[in-house]
């Protein structure tokens, strides 16, 4: 018995000359990590695809929902494997394409293996001349169109059983996961910052996550279960995820005793990025990620940003900051995290929020705010309050470990001093 095959094309793979084998090896990787658990023959590589032999009992409903997750991936079908006859290649691309509408079509091969008897022109004009006779046969008014069909045939010739398909099936783009370093995210339990992070994995970024949360809110109202929740849909894209838990409430007190009133909310964010900052070192990755998206609210006018990046030593990366926040939005929708950031949670940030926040502070400004606070100290404080919750997705499921607290390095002690 013939099992189903699933042809995979990679996205823009082709664009890395020497470095190549680098992302085709992460692609291959990825395939076999989120397949784990699904009877799978093989994986082959015949020219520039990919091509998963499933094996019996494979449920192609699971396929579907592991591999849409699978970045580097331009598009893939569920091919039917054929023997390697012309009559029964016929017969079977006629199945493929009789219960689909079209107007115009093609007949495409790929010819990977040149033991096949027939050449490429010889196999597209075999099969196009099939199909057009039963179609017409059938009294449907089509025609073959060799520039843009409304649908086509696609035939793989590859060492093993002929692959045939006609429908195509959009993959996640992007590069493969863990192609482009490391980076932290800080991670604030609404729409924007899990956009960010599923935008920068897209890129083959390989993310940490920090939350920072409020020890005031009433029982079920943290926002500890929302970031959770959130590092939960995003770890099927990179396999494994860190989320560390920062208790913030304690740190905004300080600052609002001692700091003016329309900067709080600066000053909160500058804290955030220097403990952000101590524990992306811990993880050895190489800047930070935020979900700022230039003026949507008080401290992302241009200037605010500004001035509270100058406390980062760090880049800080912000792939939303030109974003629309109906666009952000839609892709909470497709990625699956809108409903997490709409449950009720406590939000540390608006915590003691100022009546009438700056909209243009100077870095000098916020300096010069933060004269009174011992910053270091606050720094080491949230660190040694920190709890780190590890996430791995494996076999189709996400497992989380019991959070346990971090216990700062030697390097970090001396950071934080």
């Amino acid at each position: 018995m013939n099992h189903p095959v699933i042809v995979v094309h990679y996205h823009e793979l082709w664009l890395k000359g020497r470095n190549r084998r680098f992302f085709l090896g992460k692609l291959f990787t990825a395939l076999r990590q989120a397949l784990q658990g699904i009877p799978v023959a093989r994986i082959e590589q015949p020219g520039d695809r990919f091509v998963v032999r499933l094996g019996e009992g494979a449920s192609l409903e699971e396929v579907h929902r592991r591999i849409e997750r699978v970045f580097g991936i331009a598009y893939y079908a569920v091919a039917r494997p054929v023997e390697r006859d012309m009559e029964a290649l016929c017969r079977i691309a006629w199945e493929e394409v009789e219960p689909l509408r079209f107007a115009t079509f093609a007949v495409r091969v790929k010819r990977s293996d040149k033991t096949f008897p027939h050449t490429t022109m010889e196999t597209e004009s075999a099969v196009g001349r099939y199909l057009l006779e039963k179609l017409r046969a059938q009294g449907r008014d089509v025609r073959v169109q060799l520039k843009d069909p409304e649908l086509t045939c696609h035939i793989e010739v590859t060492p093993g059983p002929l692959l045939v398909y006609a429908r195509k099936i959009p993959g996640a783009g992007g590069l493969p996961a863990n192609t482009a370093g490391r980076l932290t995210c800080l991670l604030s339990g609404g729409y924007d910052s899990a956009v960010a992070a599923y935008h920068m994995m897209k890129r083959g970024a390989h993310l940490s996550f920090v939350h920072f949360y409020g020890t005031g809110a009433r029982p079920g109202e943290s926002s500890l279960h929302v970031a959770s929740g959130l590092v939960r849909v995003l770890v099927p894209y990179q396999f494994r995820a860190k989320l560390y838990r920062v208790p913030f409430e304690e740190i905004q007190r300080e600052i609002v005793r001692y700091a003016p009133e329309g900067v709080r909310l600066l000053l909160y964010r500058r804290m955030m990025l220097r403990i952000a900052e101590v524990l992306a070192r811990r993880d050895r990755a190489l800047a930070l990620v935020t979900g700022d998206s230039l003026g949507q609210v008080a401290s992302q006018t241009l200037r605010n940003l500004v001035a509270v990046e100058a406390a980062a030593e760090m880049p800080i990366f912000r792939p939303l900051i030109g974003t629309d926040k109906m666009d952000i939005l839609a892709t909470a929708h497709k990625i699956g995290t809108y409903d997490i950031s709409s449950e009720p949670f406590h939000d540390c940030c608006p915590v003691f929020l100022p009546r009438t926040p700056e909209l243009s502070a100077r870095p000098e400004e916020l300096t010069e705010a933060e004269a009174k606070l011992d910053v270091p100290a606050l720094v080491a404080q949230g660190i040694r309050g920190t709890t780190l919750e590890k996430f791995a997705y494996a076999g189709g499921r996400v497992e989380a470990e019991e959070p346990k607290p971090v216990v700062p390095s030697d390097k970090q002690r001396t950071a934080t001093a």
